[in-house]
């Protein structure tokens, strides 16, 4: 009981303090790390010890895992010079130079352990930088490089420990420690990728959801357990294991399957991630009280785990920012971080609680190993306090912002129209070879084609603040038509007149079509002033768009001259840079600009929008 009464009380803690940290706009992470050290010191909270088995074993598989499905291949391939730097490189960087000053500092420390200690608060966290990264909205190259590293790097801290414990019992030669590092590294990504082909070998037989998303649930240990057992890196496995299955997930699961996984991951990870950082506050009572009893007494402990932490502090900003130059001065890395995007990664190493749990595998005859814990306790508070507190202001500082909103929504809208475009395309060959399918089923489906796409592309210009687009009136109405259907079928469930099992699976019907309606952007995005243009690495190949100018006098600054004859409201603005004509866009009544082009051929528009320059041709169907 008192272990249930415990776990629920952590569980309402962490659902309280994110939830208030979400509504005033702090870190939940912070929050629940301060939370923890003040319920910590309340007389009627026990203490609590946590295994380092039970981070290491119950809660690390399952955090990295949840991290690697949503991490891109793609994204990780093109960063992997940054990512393989960060997480490998400066991680024994670290380790090294926070060995140094250990050993300096504390002589009755061997130099083995002080590198062990600075393998312990090497790696950034994988939940703490991300989390805030994210929070904060830096661009989407550096948070990739972040998670990728975070990935990644808890595999090299834990094998820098236990290759230092082992050379302080005197079981490890150097030849040993280089095998040990290959063995990790090698073995954890065949494993790896040995687990992820037997997931989608089981997954291609399985149609059922359920059995589906208990099969995900056991993956991470699937690959962590054998790795581990072989003396394999158990973090490599699963990182790589989970980055395959989730970039296979299209291809071996089901669409219900892959909902329902994304839907239960989110939860699992929303809570373990949380309930790490409330973990780590809640162990600071009792590593304080042990360090009060210890030889060296709290002030001296005190002032060392200050140096490691300032260390810890100085020496990722240089590493980092040296090694940005140096990539960039002498071209040895292709597409290397920009200098302000190094300077937000070098200040992104917040510690967090594979830190603690890594201490905690210090044998317990280590020399002066509360000082040790202690240490690794201050590090990872003092990095998320100190660092999470102040990445805001140093990404203002430096003018690092997430991306413009607008310019998602423009390539969120060429990614549908393409789609949409070959799903008509099928449409048209499947109805080429039928001869039985009724004209209202074909309208109907490309009726529902072009609501698709037209509602992407609305998402862009500024329109009018006092009229609706068409898929604003679409979502509003037809929102409105499934509260009274839910209120009809709720209004049969309590009178008792329907089966529950058909009463659930309408339900589940509608929540599933209010669950696809699109979510409108929020416009405060377009008051920014720059001009919203394609970006480079989206424009596809096209001859009508490199022959076409960037801009053409309109013929009618005014605005569309058939809406204007019709009485119509156009809802966005086109302009042919052929000869001038300003139309009207699809979600218009009248579709001016693309009656336009098949009456005259005339393929490239431009966005005639406020802020907006992004061009369009009709025949290849292209941004640029």
């Amino acid at each position: 009981m008192q272990i249930a009464l415990a776990l629920l009380a952590l569980t309402a803690t962490v659902v309280a303090v994110a939830a208030i940290a979400r509504r005033i706009g702090l870190s939940a992470p912070l929050l629940l790390t301060a939370v923890g050290i003040g319920a910590g010191f309340l007389p009627f909270v026990p203490d609590v010890a946590v295994e380092p088995e039970v981070i290491l074993l119950g809660f690390l598989p399952p955090l990295l895992y949840a991290t690697a499905i949503n991490t891109s291949l793609i994204d990780l391939g093109r960063n992997r010079f940054q990512i393989l730097s960060l997480s490998v490189v400066a991680v024994l960087v670290t380790a090294f130079a926070v060995g140094g000053v250990a050993w300096a500092l504390l002589t009755a420390v061997p130099f083995s352990i002080a590198v062990a200690l600075g393998g312990v608060v090497a790696p950034p966290d994988a939940v703490a930088a991300t989390a805030v990264a994210r929070r904060i909205g830096l661009p989407r190259r550096v948070v990739a490089v972040l998670e990728g590293e975070s990935l990644f790097n808890d595999a090299t801290a834990l094998v820098t420990v236990s290759t230092a414990v082992a050379a302080f019992t005197g079981s490890l030669s150097v030849g040993g420690t280089l095998l040990d590092f290959a063995r990790a590294a090698l073995g954890g990504v065949l494993i790896g990728y040995v687990a992820a082909k037997l997931i989608a070998l089981v997954r291609k037989h399985i149609t059922d959801t359920l059995t589906s998303v208990a099969l995900s649930f056991m993956t991470p240990w699937i690959a962590y357990l054998p790795a581990e057992e072989l003396h394999s890196s158990g973090v490599i496995a699963v990182v790589v294991c989970g980055v395959l299955v989730g970039h296979q997930a299209p291809r071996i699961q089901t669409a219900q399957s892959r909902m329902a996984e994304r839907i239960n991951w989110a939860s699992i990870q929303f809570l373990l991630e949380n309930l790490v950082f409330l973990l780590i506050g809640l162990q600071v009572h009792q590593i304080l009280t042990a360090v009060q009893h210890s030889r060296l007494g709290l002030a001296r402990t005190a002032l060392f785990a200050a140096a490691v932490l300032v260390t810890v502090l100085l020496v990722r900003p240089l590493y980092v920012l040296t090694w940005a130059y140096v990539g960039r001065r002498f071209s040895i890395i292709r597409d290397p971080l920009r200098p302000r995007e190094s300077a937000i990664v070098s200040w992104a190493g917040m510690r967090g609680v594979v830190t603690l749990a890594a201490a905690f595998l210090l044998p317990s005859d280590t020399p002066e190993r509360e000082a040790l814990v202690f240490t690794a306790l201050v590090v990872a508070i003092g990095t998320l306090a100190l660092q999470g507190f102040s990445l805001g202001w140093v990404a203002r500082r430096l003018d690092l912002h997430g991306p413009d909103p607008r310019e998602d929504a423009l390539q969120r809208a060429q990614l549908m129209q393409l789609a949409i475009n070959a799903g008509e395309r099928r449409l048209d060959d499947v109805l080429a070879d039928a001869h039985n399918v009724p004209d209202e089923v074909v309208s109907a489906l490309r009726t529902q084609s072009d609501r698709r796409a037209n509602a992407a592309w609305e998402r862009l210009g500024l329109g009018s603040a006092e009229s609706e687009t068409p898929g604003q009136s679409y979502r509003r109405l037809r929102g409105m038509m499934l509260d009274a259907e839910r209120g009809k079928v709720i209004t049969l469930r309590d009178k008792g007149v329907m089966d529950h099992d058909v009463l659930s699976e309408v339900m589940s019907s509608l929540d599933i079509e209010e669950s696809m309606l699109t979510v409108i952007d929020d416009r405060e995005a377009n008051s920014r002033e720059q001009l919203l243009l394609t970006p480079e690495q989206r424009q596809f190949g096209c001859e009508h768009l490199n022959c076409a100018p960037a801009a053409v006098e309109p013929l009618t600054p005014e605005g569309c001259p058939e809406c204007l004859r019709d009485g119509t409201n156009p809802v966005h603005l086109r302009l042919c840079l052929e000869c001038g004509h300003v139309g009207c866009c699809d979600s218009s009544v009248g579709r001016h600009a693309t009656r336009h082009f098949e009456e005259t051929g005339h393929a490239v528009m431009r966005s005639f929008e406020p802020g907006e320059a992004w061009r369009w041709c009709y025949i290849d169907q292209r941004l640029g």
